[in-house]
């Protein structure tokens, strides 16, 4: 009885497991895998080969890259600083790094818009003390400058999680056996979160590398990423079957880069954080 009554409760779950991640993934392997007659070809997976494509793929890879770096360097150092804070100070800066996340991702992204624009809010604030405006709107820079902006949390909150299960007791034996600080941080802090490390780039390479609103706001055309082509060919081009093929090859591009990741850090410590 018991065991009939967990698998009623499970079905919730399998319908939706089948009808929002099964079948659309088995979608996007059939029209990668055919053309518009419906026959089988490869054509649409190799097309990844095209200039404009590998250079797409090629950037998109920089850029998230480079958005993940810049995360982990500002996000380590904060949770290191978060972690030795009281409870509630904890609370209210984790609490403030979250409430942007309440906002519409659309907004926040028009939001940089408005403030890198040439008679935006930041070149209005650098005319006042008669500094050089900044130019970069329309430029990778910018897309980078929002994606780390939009995707910090993911990298601060598994960092913190991790950082927050280190005992005290353990610091201060360490301490007392005669560890000094920078000892206490390579053979203690460090291996104790890197765990959450892990995640945190996960969390924050993933949506970057497959982003394409961010480029179409900022970079005004200009940035072309693999998320972009993708879109294109899905809305605009209407080719499913060639849409389809890249995305599988970013797909597997995702999943080796997630495994890679996975296979040091088999606990999955620091995801937990959500």
């Amino acid at each position: 009885m018991n065991k009939l009554r967990r698998q009623l409760l499970a079905g919730p779950y399998l319908v939706w497991i089948i009808g929002f991640i099964l079948l659309p993934v088995f979608m996007i392997l059939y029209y990668a895998l055919t053309n518009s007659a419906g026959d089988f070809t490869l054509a649409n997976v190799l097309a990844i080969a095209e200039p404009i494509h590998r250079k797409a793929l090629l950037l998109s890879l920089q850029l998230a890259f480079l958005c993940t770096l810049v995360c982990l360097v500002l996000s380590y150092p904060l949770a290191m600083i978060l972690s030795t804070l009281r409870k509630n100070h904890q609370n209210l800066i984790v609490f403030i790094f979250i409430l942007p996340m309440w906002m519409n991702f659309m907004l926040r992204i028009l939001a940089w818009k408005l403030l890198l624009s040439n008679n935006g809010v930041i070149n209005t604030i650098l005319g006042v003390f008669g500094l050089p405006s900044l130019d970069i709107l329309n430029t990778p820079t910018a897309v980078v400058f929002c994606m780390v902006y939009d995707f910090l949390p993911f990298m601060i909150l598994p960092i913190y999680n991790a950082m927050a299960r280190i005992g005290q007791d353990v610091i201060e034996a360490a301490r007392d056996l005669g560890a000094g600080s920078v000892t206490v941080f390579f053979k203690i802090i460090l291996p104790l979160s890197l765990s959450g490390v892990i995640s945190g780039i996960i969390m924050v390479f993933v949506p970057a590398l497959t982003s394409f609103a961010i480029s179409d706001l900022l970079g005004g055309g200009k940035v072309l990423l693999i998320g972009n082509v993708i879109e294109q060919s899905f809305m605009q081009e209407y080719n499913w079957n060639l849409g389809s093929g890249l995305s599988l090859v970013l797909m597997v591009f995702v999943l080796v880069s997630m495994a890679l990741m996975g296979s040091h850090d088999p606990e999955g410590g620091g995801a937990g954080v959500w």
